[in-house]
């Protein structure tokens, strides 16, 4: 769950309102890019709250939101992201950081400090080409146990992101984390009805017919992992499906088809409306005992870009 600490001396430079909303985006654009590859992040700011922060001096957040260039689709995933403000909301606790400090140009930097503190990635707004890097070194100042020695100063290297290029560099690691959290979760779950709940928190950008609850609530507990794998696997596929630039499907994390014609017959379930419709593209999933193969049955939503899942058990045909 990466953890993104805005870097508030971002938010203190005197710009244009346009150049200002500009900036706005592009830092928006990165921090959709690291939940697209991880759904627990979490973005952070030194403002009582999200909608409660200053882009710059006289200009609040509102005035990005309302401006007639903003995408509206940004805006309202930014409104739906997880946020959590001020930065000591995430402490652990008990914890107050008073023994530590961090300096950058010779400035207190509080967000980028935290985010080195905590294992996270820093934010910033490109106002300033100083923020446009995806790594900054920040100079550490930390009591010594020793009374008589002071502090300590050390040089320190911290994750950082202003635009989508930048968060590129951090994938593997952004990733890797987002995959071991699930992978987790996953294998400590032991019933379908337990993975069906999970569903919205671990593959959040796939969608399921209501009917499918009752597959997830048969499956037995040996088919539990296997089915929550394949779903992560599918889940990472949409997360950066480009219609555009693959118009037939995503670019499949594991080995994906659609039916053959002759048991396509077999794979039509209500859909979220109400309609009949055809569900013929599946992933195969084996059980961790036993050779009797299992399917996850879904069709592509193009227009949304993801995928919807109808059925998960048994291959089809088979008792």
């Amino acid at each position: 769950m990466p953890q993104l600490f805005l870097n508030e001396k971002s938010c203190e430079t005197t710009a244009d309102p346009d150049r200002v909303n500009h900036a706005m985006t592009e830092m928006v654009k990165a921090v959709l890019a690291v939940a697209a590859a991880d759904q627990g992040t979490v973005l952070i700011t030194q403002a009582d709250s999200l909608l409660a922060l200053e882009l710059a001096p006289g200009h609040p957040i509102g005035k990005w939101m309302g401006a007639p260039g903003t995408d509206e689709v940004l805006r309202l995933r930014l409104k739906r992201l997880d946020d959590k403000s001020p930065y000591r909301t995430v402490f652990p606790e008990g914890e107050t950081f008073s023994d530590v400090g961090y300096e950058y140009d010779g400035e207190t930097v509080e967000g980028l400090g935290y985010a080195h503190l905590l294992g996270g990635v820093g934010i910033s707004l490109p106002l300033e080409a100083r923020w446009n890097t995806d790594r900054i070194t920040l100079i550490q100042e930390r009591l010594a146990d020793d009374e008589d020695t002071g502090s300590v100063s050390t040089e320190v290297e911290v994750r950082h992101a202003a635009r989508v290029q930048h968060v590129d560099t951090h994938l593997k690691w952004i990733e890797s984390g987002a995959n071991t959290a699930r992978q987790k979760a996953v294998e400590g779950l032991r019933s379908g009805t337990e993975l069906w709940v999970r569903c919205p928190d671990l593959f959040p950008l796939v969608q399921f017919t209501p009917d499918a609850e009752q597959y997830f609530a048969e499956l037995a507990e040996t088919w539990v992992r296997p089915v929550g794998e394949r779903l992560g696997e599918l889940q990472d596929a949409v997360s950066d499906w480009d219609p555009e630039r693959h118009p037939i499907a995503p670019q499949w994390r594991s080995y994906v088809r659609t039916e053959f014609e002759m048991r396509r017959k077999l794979c039509w379930f209500t859909d979220t409306d109400g309609e009949n419709r055809l569900f013929d593209w599946h992933s195969e999933f084996l059980p961790e005992q036993g050779r009797m193969p299992g399917r996850v049955h879904f069709r592509l939503v193009h227009e949304e870009r993801t995928l919807r899942i109808a059925y998960v058990g048994r291959k089809l045909g088979n008792k």
